[in-house]
C-alpha cells in the first residue's frame, strides 16, 4: 500500500494465521484499490472504464463515505479534487477503511487488545494490558523524533493529516487551492475511515475544520499552526492521559 504497516496484539491467544490473514487483506486491498495500478479497481474507475453498475460492494460502500464526509464538509473534501483531471480518487478514504477491515478480522477471531498503524494513522482497541489504555503519540511537525502530545484510549482511531511528509498537497475541493493554514490537524474517534477523510476535510478548511469537527459527535481534533502551537477541540481532553 506504498507505506509501513504495523499490527501489534496483545492477546496471547493470537496465533500467526491471525496476523497472515491481516497482511493477506491489506495486500489485497492495494491489488485492488491501488491508483497506480491500472489494472485495479480504482485504476479503472479513474480511467473511466468502470460503471456504476460494475462497482464492487467493496468500493461502492468506499465511495458513499467519500460522498458523506464530502455533503458533511460543505465540499472541502472531494475525491474529485485530489487529481489534476478531476477523476475520482478515493485513496483519502481507502486506508483509514482498510485498517477498520483489518481490525474487524482480528475481532472476530476473538482478539480484542490490538494497535494497527497504516502509514501513522492509528486504530487501537481493548488496553495494551487488562486497565492500561493504549497510548496513541501525534508526531510533532518540526521536530522528527518527538511528539507534540499523546493521546490514550481503549478503542480509539487517530488520523493525521498535513504537510510534513509530501508538502502542500491537500487542496480545498471548494477553490483549489493549496491548504497551508495549519502544519498537521489530527482527528480522534471511533472509526479510523471516516477519521481520516475528517483529518483530510478539516485540514483542507483550516481553522474552520477544526471548528467543523467540533461539530461531529465523537470526533475530536487538534491543529497544529506553522508557530507549533496546539489549537484542540472540546473534548479532546479527555483523550490526553
Amino acid at each position: 500500500m506504498g507505506m509501513p504497516i504495523t499490527v501489534e496484539v496483545a492477546d496471547r491467544g493470537v496465533r500467526r494465521r491471525h496476523l497472515e490473514s491481516v497482511f493477506r487483506l491489506f495486500r489485497q486491498i492495494d491489488e485492488r484499490f491501488s491508483p497506480f495500478r491500472p489494472d485495479s479497481e480504482v485504476g479503472r474507475l479513474i480511467a473511466g472504464d468502470t460503471s456504476s453498475a460494475q462497482l464492487s460492494a467493496d468500493l461502492a460502500e468506499i465511495l458513499e463515505l467519500a460522498e458523506a464526509v464530502a455533503t458533511l464538509s460543505g465540499g472541502a473534501f472531494d475525491i474529485r479534487g485530489f487529481r489534476p483531471d478531476g477523476a475520482p480518487d478515493p485513496t483519502g478514504v481507502v486506508k483509514g477503511w482498510s485498517v477498520d477491515r483489518a481490525g474487524a478480522i482480528l475481532l472476530a477471531a476473538g482478539i480484542d487488545r490490538f494497535s494497527i498503524s497504516a502509514g501513522g494513522d492509528v486504530h487501537v482497541r481493548g488496553g495494551q494490558e487488562w486497565g492500561v489504555p493504549w497510548r496513541v503519540g501525534i508526531a510533532h511537525p518540526f521536530a522528527p523524533d518527538a511528539v507534540a502530545l499523546v493521546l490514550e484510549g481503549n478503542d480509539l482511531a487517530v488520523a493525521t493529516s498535513g504537510t510534513t511528509e509530501r508538502g502542500r498537497h491537500i487542496t480545498d475541493a471548494r477553490s483549489g487551492a493549496a491548504a497551508d493554514a495549519l502544519s498537521t490537524v489530527t482527528v480522534a474517534g471511533p472509526d479510523l475511515a471516516r477519521a481520516d477523510a475528517y483529518a483530510t476535510a478539516a485540514f483542507a478548511m483550516g481553522l474552520d475544520g477544526l471548528r467543523w469537527i467540533d461539530s461531529l459527535p465523537g470526533y475530536y481534533a487538534v491543529g497544529i499552526g506553522h508557530d507549533a502551537r496546539l489549537i484542540t477541540t472540546r473534548g479532546l481532553d479527555r483523550l490526553r492521559p
